[in-house]
């Protein structure tokens, strides 16, 4: 019913640097990267022998889809 005048919007926005001083926080890990990539493997070599315990079938077509994403990865992280 009433209309208010448009304002309009802004084009950019502006960031103003913090005052305060940077701090660490304790809850995000630096330099576990290696830690994480070993846990993973483990994570990943368990599925794979646990999975081959049950079905052989579904472990040659889970390592070939592991094989795979590898090298859809590596190929799309060089492009």
């Amino acid at each position: 019913m009433f209309s208010q005048p448009e304002t309009p919007l802004p084009t950019t926005i502006q960031e103003s640097p913090s005052t305060e001083p940077i701090q660490q926080d304790p809850l995000i890990a630096k330099g576990w990267q290696r830690e994480q990539y070993i846990g993973i493997a483990i994570l990943v070599i368990s599925l794979v022998a646990a999975v081959g315990y049950f079905s052989r079938r579904f472990e040659y077509a889970l390592l070939f889809a592991f094989t795979l994403s590898i090298i859809l990865i590596a190929f799309l992280l060089t492009i």
